[in-house]
């Protein structure tokens, strides 16, 4: 259902290596790319995460309450992405764990731009 998310960001070539890097296992690459606003995924017609400099010309800011959960397949996929972008510059914001005994494990980080991301498995 969701065609793509869009997160502001204040340096699109910071945004694009930090998401094109933090998803590469999944084959993610700059899908579409238009100047201030890029679409990172694996093709057209998927779900894709956009990242844009606000159209306003005003700072990107995150937004309370505001985030963005990837599905994983399983607790090690999450813990290996909530790794992997604390190693690209990305701040805890949740270590992985149990958040629902046996219903929903998930891992939290703020990119470099403060966007609030988690990567999760239900069951």
């Amino acid at each position: 259902m969701i065609g793509y998310m869009t997160v502001g960001v204040s340096n699109m070539e910071r945004a694009k290596k930090f998401y094109t890097e933090l998803f590469a296992d999944q084959g993610a690459k700059v899908v579409i790319d238009s100047g201030r606003i890029a679409f990172i995924g694996t093709e057209r017609g998927k779900p894709m995460l956009a990242v844009c400099e606000p159209y306003d010309k005003e700072a990107p800011t995150p937004g309370n309450g505001v985030m963005v959960a990837f599905p994983t397949s399983t607790k090690d996929e999450a813990e290996a992405l909530y790794h992997r972008a604390i190693s690209l510059g990305a701040t805890d914001e949740g270590q992985p764990g149990q958040r629902i005994p046996d219903r929903f494990y998930g891992a939290y980080v703020r990119d470099p731009d403060g966007n609030k991301l988690c990567f999760f498995v239900f069951g």
